[in-house]
This record gives structure tokens, C-alpha cells and sequence, in this order.
């Protein structure tokens, strides 16, 4: 048993039927929350240090190495038991999806950055930076955590068994329990 599995279990009875319907959506954000960390990490660390003058390619950067963490945790643990797709179609859906929500993340970026022009000397240090964390990390992943959600579970990972599949699969768990 899991960790998460252990803290749903001691949850009251209304809650853990809430979290057990919807454990792929919880499961899908401690992954967010993993990458999160990966992801502005490695951002403010390249942004401060040889990425000072270009904090999009350094939000691109970080994105894309948060991106392949999240689609292994993904893939092994969020939507393991959906799929059915050959591994190299699933991965390239994975990152074309992906793609599309590090765009969707560091576009709030590019317009505080560019057309706001909330950079150094125009704004001090501290306002760079907040403004920087606001539009990457609150805007630009609300913007890219909503929509990857959907699209994986819609194209990426899509739970595909028929009807006739889900039918043997309770026939056979109906079976099971009365064994």
C-alpha cells in the first residue's frame, strides 16, 4: 500500500469517497506539485545564474526537464491503469500535449517580461521576481495544469476498454467476490 493510499484510508468516510473518485486528479497533482519544484528550481537557479537576460529560455528549459519527470511519474503511477496505446505513440502524445502546457506556462511570462517590461532597471529586483513567480508559476500553470489534465486523460492516457471489456472485468470481479 502506498503512501497516498494510507492517508486516503484514514480520511473520514465522506472525503475518502471523494478522494477515491477521484484519485487520478489527486494523484495528477502531487505529480504537479513534484514537477513544481523541479520546475522553479532549475528556473531561478539558471535565471540567477547563466540565464540572468533570459528568463523565458530559462522557464523553457526548466519546463522541459520538468516535463519528462512528469510524464515518467505519469505514466508509472498517476494513469497506470489507463492506456492501452504502444508506449512510443503514448510518449509522443505525452510531450505534444506537454509542449502545448509549456507554451500555455511561459506565455504569462514572455507578457509580464516583454509587454509589461517588468525587468531590471525598469523595476527593482524584488518586483522582478514576484512578477516573474505570479505570471510563470500561479497564472502560467493554472493556464497549463487545467489543460493538460484534460488532454491526457482525453487523448494521452484515455481509458479505453469497451463495454464488453468492462462488462467481463465486473462479471469476473462479481465472480471473484463470491468465491
Amino acid at each position: 500500500m502506498s503512501f497516498v493510499d494510507d492517508v486516503v484510508n484514514v480520511l473520514p468516510k465522506p472525503l475518502r469517497e471523494i478522494a477515491y473518485r477521484h484519485h487520478e486528479l489527486i494523484k495528477f497533482a502531487i505529480v504537479g506539485a513534484t514537477t513544481f519544484v523541479i520546475d522553479s528550481g532549475l528556473f531561478y537557479v539558471l535565471k540567477w545564474t547563466v540565464l540572468q537576460q533570459k528568463p523565458v529560455t530559462a522557464k523553457i528549459i526548466s519546463g522541459i526537464v520538468a516535463v519528462i519527470a512528469s510524464y515518467i511519474l505519469n505514466r508509472e503511477w498517476s494513469f497506470k491503469h489507463r492506456g492501452g496505446r504502444e508506449k512510443h505513440h503514448e510518449a509522443l502524445l505525452f510531450f505534444v500535449v506537454s509542449g502545448v502546457g509549456v507554451v500555455l506556462s511561459f506565455l504569462p511570462l514572455w507578457v509580464s517580461s516583454y509587454v509589461f517590461d517588468l525587468r531590471q532597471p525598469n523595476v527593482s529586483f524584488t518586483v522582478e521576481n514576484v512578477a516573474d513567480f505570479l505570471s510563470a508559476y500561479v497564472v502560467g500553470n493554472l493556464l497549463q495544469m487545467a489543460f493538460r489534465f484534460w488532454a491526457m486523460r482525453r487523448y494521452v492516457f484515455p481509458d479505453e476498454m469497451s463495454e464488453i471489456d468492462a462488462e467481463l472485468r465486473d462479471l469476473v470481479e462479481k465472480e471473484m467476490g463470491h468465491s
